[in-house]
């Protein structure tokens, strides 16, 4: 039985396009309490782990993730991100986009989305 999240907003948490699935941006909300992690560590590992719960849902780990798209409320993180993403992703790494943003929904302090592809 698929574990199902749920959007916070209207929208689809992810889409099938041919052998893509594209995966919504992903705040950090803890899918049990429904709140946010505190630091942006735990935050960018949350929105992680909800896209890897959206890829485990679709029969896909992070090693089929081609693309991924962060969004930080601050640049100077740039460096601990790029080291929490070398520890979870194995090589060829997917390729990715990085956006300083002045607010993202919650006031989160990252968010990320996901495309995979399905081999």
């Amino acid at each position: 039985m698929k574990n199902e999240m749920k959007s916070v907003g209207p929208y689809s948490i992810s889409r099938w396009a041919g052998d893509l699935l594209f995966i919504s941006g992903q705040l950090p909300i803890n899918q049990e309490t429904g709140e946010l992690e505190k630091d942006l560590v735990a935050q960018c590992e949350r929105s992680l782990a909800n896209i890897e719960l959206v890829l485990e849902n679709e029969g896909l780990t992070l090693d089929d993730v081609v693309k991924l798209t962060v969004l930080m409320n601050d640049l100077e993180d740039f460096d601990e991100i790029n080291k929490l993403f070398e520890k979870r992703f194995n090589q060829p790494y997917p390729s990715r986009s990085t956006f300083e943003v002045s607010r993202l929904p919650k006031d989160a302090l990252v968010e990320i989305e996901a495309i995979a592809f399905k081999k």
